[in-house]
C-alpha cells in the first residue's frame, strides 16, 4: 500500500496527509475529554464496589404483597404474545398480579391472540384502544392505565403497584416480589435489563448483549447510587401507584408523554422532578440461587432492525429530549444529560477515528507526526484499552469469558451500527421539524425463545398445585419426603390419591403453557386421526385429532421432547401443533383409532 501511495501525484497526497495530521489534535481532545469522562465512572463504580454499595441487592422486606398490575403495549404482537403471557404466568411466583394487554382496533390477529390466553386465565385481560394505531407506545399505555381504571371500579380491586413490559420479555420468577419489596421504600424501581445470550456468530446481537452487561452493571449502578435521575428501561419497571397519580396531577391526566419517542426515559426524569424517590436495582440473585434477578429478551439480530430502534433511542433521548428537556437542573442531572447526548458527536467521529487509524497504519503516516499529537493519540488510545477491558469484564459476569473475548471485534461493530443511526436519527429529525411533521414511532420487531429455552424458568409442580389450592403444603411435603427415586412429583401424588388427574394436567398445563384437551372420538375425522402411522402414533402416545391452517394438531399425556418433534415431522410436512390430554382420554381415543 506505501508503495502506491508514493505512486500517486504528489499534489494530491501531501494535501491529504495534511488534513489528516491536522484533524488528530481535535479528535485525540474530544476522545480523551469523552474517555476521561467513562474513566470517571469506572472509579465510581469501583469506589461503590469497595463500600459495598451497589454489589448486593440488599432489599427491604414488605410486610404485605401488594396487588400489581403489568401494563404490556403491543402493535402486531400476534406471533409472541400468547407464548409470552403463558410463560410469565407460569414463571412468576407472586400471588396477586395481572396482565393487561393493549391493542388497537385495526390488529384484530393481536386481539385474538390476547383473547385466547385470557379466555384461560383470568388475570389476564385485554385493553383496547380507542382508536387505530399504531400511534405510540405511550400512547398504548395510557389507554391501559385507563383500562385498569376502570377495571378497579367495575371489580373494587385496587393496584398498588404498576410495572411496564413488552412483548419479548421474559420477567423474572422473583421480580415481582422484588419491586413489591422495593416498593415499601421506593416510588421507582427499575430492575436490570439482559440481552439472552445468542452464538458468537450473531455480532449484532451480541454487540446488545454487551452494552446492556456494561451499562446496567456499572453506569446505571453509578447513576442511582449517586441520587442523580433514573431513566426507565421500558420494562422491568415498576411504579408506585401514588407517583403515577403525581405523574397524571402534573400532565393533564397523562402518565406517559404521548409525543415522546422515549416515554420512559423521560418518565425517569419527571418522578426525579416531582420528589419520588427512585432506585435501579443492582443485579442480584435470589436467596435460593438461580439466574440473576432481570428482565432477559432477545434483541434485534440483523442490521437493519438494530438500526431502525436505535435510530429511535437517538431521536428520543438524544435529540428530542434535548429539545423537550433542555439542560435544566441539577449539576448531577446535566451531567448525565451530556453522557446521553455526547454520542450525536462521539458515533459518528468514532468511525472517522477508526479510519483514520487504519490509513496511518498502512500509510506509515504516523511517522510524521509531531510529539502533542503522538501523546494524545497514545493516551486516547490507552483510554480505549481500559474501556475495551471493563466492557470485556463486564459481559464475562453475565455470560462467560470465551463470550466476552468477542467484545473487541464488536466493539467496532458497534461504532459502526451506532455512527449510522446517529446520522440517521438527526437526518429524520431534521427533516420533521422542516416539514413541522410529528416524529414517528420505529417500533421493534419482537422475537420469543423457544420452549425448550423457557423451561429454566418454570415454577416447580407442586407449587404450581399449592398456589391453586389442589393439595396443601403439608401434605405435598410429606409427599416429596416419601416418593421413590426416579418418580416424578406429579405421578406420584396420582398414585397417592392426593390430586386427580385433571388436577395434575392443569397444573402442567400453567407449568409448560400447553393446552389441556379432552379427546372425543366421536368428535376427530378417521382420516385426521391416522395422518401418522399407527405404529409411530403408539410409540410416542400421540394422536392427531384436528388439520387446520396448515397445521396438525396433536394431542398425548407426555410433555414433547425435541426428538418427538424431530419423529414426527418426519411423516408430515405440516406445522405440528402440541396439545396436552389426560391418560384416561388418550387411552380410550387410541383404543377406537389405533
Amino acid at each position: 500500500m506505501i508503495s502506491q501511495l508514493q505512486a500517486w501525484p504528489p499534489g494530491w497526497l501531501q494535501p491529504f496527509d495534511r488534513a489528516i495530521l491536522w484533524s488528530l489534535v481535535p479528535l485525540a481532545i474530544i476522545f480523551l475529554i469523552s474517555g476521561l469522562d467513562d474513566l470517571a465512572v469506572d472509579f465510581a463504580w469501583l469506589w461503590l464496589r469497595v463500600r459495598a454499595k451497589g454489589v448486593v441487592a440488599e432489599r427491604p422486606t414488605a410486610k404485605d404483597k401488594r396487588c400489581i398490575a403489568i401494563l404490556v403495549p403491543l402493535w402486531h404482537e400476534h406471533q409472541v404474545i400468547a407464548r409470552m403471557i403463558a410463560h410469565n404466568l407460569a414463571a412468576i411466583r407472586y400471588p396477586d398480579f395481572h396482565i393487561f394487554a393493549g391493542a388497537y382496533p385495526n390488529d384484530p390477529d393481536t386481539q385474538n391472540a390476547v383473547q385466547s390466553v385470557a379466555a384461560r386465565f383470568p388475570n389476564v385481560h385485554l385493553a383496547v384502544c380507542p382508536h387505530d394505531g399504531p400511534t405510540s407506545k405511550a400512547d398504548c399505555l395510557n389507554w391501559i392505565y385507563q383500562n385498569i381504571g376502570l377495571f378497579e371500579e367495575q371489580t373494587g380491586t385496587r393496584f398498588d403497584i404498576l410495572a411496564t413490559h413488552d412483548a419479548e420479555d421474559l420477567i423474572h420468577p422473583d421480580e415481582l416480589t422484588w419491586i413489591n419489596d422495593y416498593a415499601e421504600t421506593y416510588d421507582f424501581i427499575q430492575i436490570p435489563v439482559l440481552a439472552l445470550q445468542t452464538p458468537l456468530r450473531a455480532i449484532t446481537h451480541g454487540v446488545y448483549c454487551d452494552e446492556f452487561a456494561e451499562n446496567h452493571t456499572r453506569d446505571m449502578i453509578v447513576r442511582s447510587r449517586f441520587g442523580c435521575f433514573v431513566p426507565g428501561a421500558g420494562v422491568g419497571t415498576g411504579y408506585r401507584r401514588d407517583a403515577l397519580e403525581k405523574l397524571a396531577a402534573s400532565a393533564e391526566n397523562r402518565i406517559f408523554e404521548p409525543v415522546a419517542l422515549t416515554e420512559d426515559y423521560e418518565n425517569g426524569l419527571r418522578l426525579h422532578r416531582l420528589g419520588c424517590s427512585q432506585i435501579f436495582v443492582p443485579i442480584g440473585r435470589p436467596e435460593a440461587g438461580g439466574d440473576y434477578v432481570v428482565t432477559r429478551e432477545f434483541f434485534p439480530q440483523k442490521w437493519s432492525a438494530a438500526l431502525r430502534q436505535r435510530t429511535r433511542w437517538v431521536m428520543g433521548i438524544a435529540l428530542q429530549g434535548w429539545e423537550r428537556i433542555g439542560w435544566q437542573g441539577s449539576i448531577g442531572d446535566k451531567y448525565w444529560f451530556w453522557r446521553d447526548r455526547k454520542s450525536l458527536i462521539g458515533s459518528p467521529l468514532g468511525v472517522i477515528a477508526n479510519a483514520i487509524f487504519c490509513y496511518g497504519l498502512g500509510t506509515a503516516i504516523w511517522t510524521r507526526v509531531s510529539p502533542l499529537p503522538s501523546a494524545l493519540a497514545f493516551a486516547t488510545l490507552g483510554l480505549q484499552v481500559i474501556r475495551i477491558g471493563v466492557r470485556m469484564a463486564c459481559t464475562a459476569r453475565i455470560y462467560d469469558m470465551r463470550f466476552a473475548l468477542g467484545v473487541p471485534v464488536r466493539i467496532l461493530y458497534a461504532n459502526a451500527l451506532n455512527a449510522a443511526a446517529t446520522v440517521n436519527a438527526i437526518v429524520k429529525f431534521a427533516v420533521a421539524k422542516l416539514r413541522g411533521q410529528p416524529l414517528r414511532w420505529l417500533k421493534t420487531d419482537h422475537a420469543y425463545p423457544t420452549r425448550a429455552a423457557l423451561l429454566g424458568q418454570k415454577r416447580m409442580l407442586g407449587e404450581i398445585l399449592v398456589s391453586s389450592g389442589r393439595i396443601s403444603e403439608t401434605a405435598l411435603e410429606a409427599a416429596l419426603e416419601s416418593r421413590a427415586e426416579g418418580v416424578r412429583i406429579g405421578e406420584h401424588l396420582l398414585q397417592a390419591g392426593l390430586i386427580s388427574e385433571n388436577d395434575l394436567y392443569t397444573a402442567l398445563s400453567f407449568q409448560q403453557g400447553l393446552i389441556v384437551v379432552r379427546l372425543q372420538p366421536q368428535q376427530i375425522p378417521a382420516t385426521v386421526a391416522r395422518a401418522l402411522p399407527s405404529n409411530v402414533a403408539r410409540d410416542w402416545r400421540v394422536l392427531p385429532y384436528r388439520i387446520a391452517d396448515g397445521a396438525i394438531y396433536i394431542a398425548g399425556p407426555n410433555l414433547p421432547s425435541p426428538q418427538m418433534h424431530s419423529a414426527l415431522h418426519g411423516f408430515t410436512s405440516l406445522e405440528i401443533r402440541f396439545c396436552l390430554t389426560t391418560p384416561s382420554d388418550y387411552e380410550r381415543a387410541a383404543r377406537v383409532f389405533l
